[in-house]
Parts: structure tokens; C-alpha cells; sequence
């Protein structure tokens, strides 16, 4: 388990405010998917994904806006989104024994890190790490 330097409750929400939900650590696991799975479900390089016993997990508001669309033939994917905004939202493993949260829909910063990348071999070709881009406090002046 990966222990927070707080054991406190931690909330999370999709864009628009309809859905809300809260975890309590201590987390199993918190990591980057590089699936081409992944990729397609976020339009990006990879998922950020913690994950938490079923029973540390909890919806505040709004489960009946949450959709869930599960890949027939995936034994360890699945993925759900707001009807309203289209946000990526926590979802539950086929066997019920864990929540797999979308990092990004977290209100709060943690105090933990991801602790690998998997599917490496899958990543998008065009990806970069972070450290090697220029950064920006915000939007860059167009030149």
C-alpha cells in the first residue's frame, strides 16, 4: 500500500460539477498507463490511475450521470465518464476489489506519487517526457 503523509479523505469531481466522489487512503497503487487503450480513452500519452480497495471508495453525487463502457474481450480495462461533460471517472475492477481512479478528477493535490509506467513497449511514439519540453507558469505569448 502506498501511505500519504495524511490519512485523510480525499475528494474528487468531473468537470461540470455533477458527479463527486471520495477515496480514503492508503492507496494500492498510483501509476501511468502507456496502453493503446489508454491512449484512445484519454486522447493522450497515458492514464494516471490510482487505486483503491472498493471499500475506501465512495460517490458523493451523481452515480446515475456515470456511464461505463467495458471492452468485451479486456480482462483489466474498462473506463466511465460524466453524461454531462464527458470527464473520465473511477470505475470498479470485474471482481469488485478495487476502484481505479483517474488522477486528474482528484479536487486536492496528494502527497504521493506515481510509482511506474506500464506498457512502455505501447507508448505513442510522438511522446515526450515532460523534462525534456520547455515549461510556461501559463499560456506562452505567441511569438
Amino acid at each position: 500500500m502506498l501511505e500519504t503523509d495524511e490519512e485523510k479523505t480525499v475528494c474528487g469531481s468531473c468537470l461540470c460539477g455533477d458527479v463527486a466522489f471520495e477515496l480514503k487512503p492508503p492507496f494500492k497503487l498510483f501509476q501511468y498507463c502507456h496502453c493503446s487503450r489508454c491512449q484512445k480513452t484519454t486522447g493522450s500519452a497515458h492514464t494516471a490511475n490510482i487505486f483503491v480497495p472498493s471499500g475506501q471508495f465512495k460517490w458523493l453525487r451523481g452515480e446515475e450521470c456515470v456511464n461505463r463502457y467495458s471492452l468485451p474481450e479486456a480482462k483489466h480495462y474498462g473506463t466511465t465518464f460524466c453524461q454531462r461533460c464527458g470527464s473520465s471517472l473511477p470505475w470498479t475492477s470485474s471482481d469488485k476489489k478495487t476502484t481505479i481512479v483517474p488522477a486528474g478528477g482528484l479536487d486536492e493535490p496528494l502527497s504521493v506519487s506515481p510509482v511506474q509506467s506500464i506498457y512502455w513497449g505501447s507508448k505513442a511514439e510522438w511522446y515526450q517526457s515532460p523534462c525534456d519540453l520547455p515549461v510556461h507558469a501559463e499560456l506562452p505569448v505567441k511569438s
